[in-house]
């Protein structure tokens, strides 16, 4: 946690100026930014206009010099604004009962006064520091609540299509079962995933996901089993591998058929034994994970064409959960919808009341050749474009397509496909026509070869030569 580099901030209320000043003239080389307020009604309005970090306040004020009534009404009206704000407060009467009454209506700490010096600094110095950790800690539950509302996927089915899914999920989910999960890109083969993960006795141990088809034969083993320091020309420090950060939870392989054939036996045997080395250590490692691997290519094909490893694959499917497309699930476009609507709504703080009838009509009609992935892309465009309470047909920007048959093998036209197609076609083309050469095909695009690097990571596209 980064550590808090302002000010303390501090109010002060009392009806006596003299004190006022005195703590004034104490606190300011302490490093304290000092409010001053000689009311309790005013103490209110600054807490409610300003944050502070303590409030010192008196319990008695002119109206009534000796019940410490005031004060505790003070108290309890500065606890209402906010709960977290540690109150100290400050009597000249020297009476217990009524500090424990403070004590017992929520006041952190008490001083009498006169007050000695170095006790009172110790205390406000005490409750700044609880009180920031309390406030930081009640942040970053709201943050990690936010994420989980906004930003984490949910598993949105009612459908038919997604009954067959949802048994095997409870049915396969408690187990220790390596799962293949297979589908179009964009059918939600990643929540899949995290369902499988959290239905598991693993559920509070880590998730670790890897693109593995997105890595290139030179940095494949680095990123999984590791490496130590020298042993090649970047490695400048030991560094951990996928199968260590995820031991004892889920590693999640996506793109798994990607992976080059020459490591496919490495894979193998880590799964066969839970053993490994990290690159440039003779020392053995063990691991104990649960493989999660997802491909959206036909597995039976690519070991028919010798591309994929028969005994890998007996390894990663004990189960296999073959995910439905989105147009096979029509029934689930709704729900999908709303669920993405809410999700999206709340990050750009905005509020709508549903869909137009003619908005979910073009929702239910469209082909959704882009799956879930693409519904969610949709709904995200519509809340940044639309300007009324609901979402309607022109916000969603949707564009005629047909559902792909077996017997349409023609490719898509550019005018027809979706922008991160567009860009993968074009860097393949550019990969064809340098014979794989990395540098060639990134000045070719027009782009740093670090980004096309990064562009071959996110869409699992293999390189092979980058030679100058």
């Amino acid at each position: 946690m980064v550590p808090e580099t302002r000010a303390p901030r501090l109010l002060v209320a009392d009806d006596q100026r003299d004190v006022l000043e005195t703590l004034r003239i104490l606190l300011r080389p302490e490093g304290w930014e000092v409010t001053s307020v000689t009311s309790p009604e005013k103490a209110v309005d600054a807490v409610a206009e300003g944050d502070f970090d303590v409030a010192l306040v008196d319990l008695n004020y002119t109206r009534d010099t000796t019940s410490g009534k005031e004060g505790l009404d003070l108290l309890a009206k500065l606890r209402a604004l906010d709960a977290t704000l540690p109150v100290v407060v400050m009597t000249a009467w020297g009476s217990i009962d009524l500090a424990v009454q403070a004590l017992n209506r929520g006041a952190r700490d008490f001083v009498q006064k006169p007050w000695e010096n170095e006790r009172l600094l110790a205390i406000l110095r005490t409750q700044k520091d609880l009180s920031r950790a309390l406030r930081n800690g009640e942040r970053l539950a709201e943050e990690n609540r936010i994420l989980r509302e906004t930003d984490t996927p949910g598993l949105v089915a009612d459908s038919p299509a997604m009954k067959p899914v949802l048994e095997l999920l409870a049915r396969v989910g408690p187990s220790d079962a390596n799962v293949l999960v297979t589908g179009e890109n964009g059918t939600g083969k990643g929540v899949v995933a995290q369902a499988l993960h959290a239905l598991s006795s693993r559920s509070d141990k880590p998730l670790v996901t890897v693109n593995v088809g997105g890595l290139s034969e030179g940095v494949f083993e680095s990123e999984l089993f590791g490496h130590v320091k020298g042993a090649f020309t970047d490695a400048r420090a030991d560094r951990v591998g996928r199968f260590e950060l995820a031991d004892q939870g889920t590693l999640f392989l996506d793109e798994i058929a990607n992976v080059p054939l020459a490591q496919q036996a490495r894979l193998l045997r880590v799964l066969e034994t839970g053993e490994f080395e990290r690159v440039g250590s003779s020392r053995t490692k063990k691991s104990d994970v649960r493989i999660v691997s997802a491909t959206n290519s036909d597995l039976e094909v690519e070991v028919s064409a010798g591309r994929f490893r028969r005994d890998l694959l007996f390894r990663l499917n004990t189960v296999e959960i073959a995910l439905p497309p989105l147009r096979e699930r029509k029934s689930d476009v709704p729900l999908l919808a709303m669920f993405f609507l809410d999700r999206v709504s709340v990050r750009y703080r905005k509020r709508f009341d549903g869909f137009t009838e003619d908005a979910m009509k073009a929702l239910l009609a469209h082909a959704w050749p882009g799956n879930v992935r693409e519904l969610s892309h949709t709904v995200e465009r519509a809340v940044l474009m639309a300007r009324g309470k609901r979402i309607d047909l022109p916000d969603l920007g949707l564009r005629a397509t047909a559902a792909p048959t077996p017997a349409d093998t023609s490719p898509p036209s550019v005018e027809d496909m979706e922008l991160e197609d567009v860009e993968k076609l074009l860097i393949r083309k550019a990969l064809s026509r340098t014979n794989g050469n990395v540098r060639q095909a990134a000045e070719f695009l027009g782009l740093s070869r670090s980004a096309l690097y990064r562009r071959l990571a996110r869409y699992g596209i293999a390189s092979s030569n980058d030679e100058e």
